[in-house]
């Protein structure tokens, strides 16, 4: 498609600087909420209802989500000019529309899941994080055998083990103290990838 050729790297451009909104909500909100603690709370507690920054945070969010589903909107075409699959992008585009939909769905006051609406925010958090790795998956199986971009197909398979397991670790101990850390350690990999996936699209013809 022509015009997606043409914007290109605007596009790759919004994939590259999403992360960096997500990161910055990491950030300020230890800055920021008072008593937030890295290790011990969650991203979501940030969005939560009752929460003292939370519509910065849920500006920030969804910008985050709009800034990716423009890249993914356009990623089937930007790579190989759009010979493959389009499971791949399709598993990611849907990821980041259903990250969009759970900032209308927050957590309970406090970070705490009793109400439907914060079990709902739970459903689509972990849908998200799936769709994510199936993206992953379904890129490796795309991306193999392509000139230039088999590397990446690799780094894509490895991403969506280490991120599969660091997940089921996150789940695990969701009601540990380390509640935090874990889930910052199981979506990093998903912020890097996202980025460098980015990357390669801005840098490819």
């Amino acid at each position: 498609m022509k015009f997606i050729e043409k914007y290109q790297k605007i596009f790759a451009l919004c994939g590259m600087i999403g992360p960096f909104f997500y990161a910055m909500i990491w950030i300020l909100g230890g800055i920021l909420q008072p008593g937030y603690n890295h290790i011990t709370d969650d991203v979501s507690t940030l969005l939560a209802v009752g929460a003292p920054n939370k519509l910065l945070f849920d500006l920030m969010e969804a910008t985050y989500g709009i800034l990716m589903i423009i890249f993914f909107a356009s990623l089937h075409w930007t790579i190989n000019k759009g010979k493959g699959s389009i499971l791949g992008p399709g598993a990611f585009l849907v990821n980041f529309v259903l990250h969009v939909v759970a900032v209308f769905f927050p957590l309970d006051a406090g970070g705490e899941i009793t109400t439907l609406r914060g079990k709902m925010h739970l459903v689509l958090v972990v849908t998200s994080g799936l769709l994510t790795i199936a993206g992953m998956v379904a890129l490796w199986f795309r991306l193999e055998f392509v000139e230039g971009w088999s590397t990446f197909a690799t780094y894509s398979l490895i991403s969506a083990i280490a991120s599969f397991i660091l997940i089921i670790i996150s789940a695990i101990f969701i009601k540990s103290r380390y509640r935090g850390v874990l889930e910052r350690f199981g979506v990093s990999p998903f912020q890097i990838y996202y980025f460098i996936i980015s990357l390669m699209v801005f840098l490819s013809n």
